[in-house]
């Protein structure tokens, strides 16, 4: 290594002084250019979607249909993939659930469905934040038992 080599990360660079005088050869217009919206004081233009002052395409095309903003979307796990999945654990949480890949994100709602081909083959408690009806009668019929999760 050599002492005369070294560089700062970083060059001391001291920021543009405008509108102080011709002399400094950014005065006058100040590097806003000549009329228009951009030498305009309060400027915020262009925004996303800004289209040179004709009609933004998202406001051009056809918007359908109705989106909820109170709906809550739940990640569905069916009872036949979590019997072959699992092995026997006292509780399948979404924590558990989590870890086997059987849904992305354990903070997120989880709903059980009762898309399965018989009994399930172990007793355990089920903790989840909804439940489908059959769900809850085969969970009941196998010896199981379930808890709804209180979770917002």
């Amino acid at each position: 290594m050599d002492l005369s080599k070294l560089t700062p990360k970083f060059k001391n660079k001291k920021p543009k002084r405008v509108g102080r005088g011709c002399g400094s050869g950014l005065g006058k217009t100040s590097t806003r250019g000549n009329k228009g919206a951009g030498q305009r004081s309060g400027k915020k233009l262009p925004y996303i979607g800004f289209n040179g002052g004709n009609i933004p395409y998202i406001r051009k095309i056809p918007k359908r249909g109705f989106v909820s903003f109170s709906k809550k979307y739940y990640q569905v796990v069916n009872l036949g993939r979590i019997a072959q999945k699992v092995s026997p654990v006292e509780e399948i949480t979404p924590k558990v659930l989590k870890h086997l890949n059987l849904i992305k994100d354990e903070n997120k709602p989880v709903k059980i469905l009762g898309v399965m081909d018989g009994r399930f083959p172990f007793k355990t408690i089920f903790k989840a934040d909804s439940f489908s009806k059959k769900a809850t009668e085969l969970i009941i019929e196998s010896g199981c038992n379930f808890e709804i999760l209180k979770r917002t």
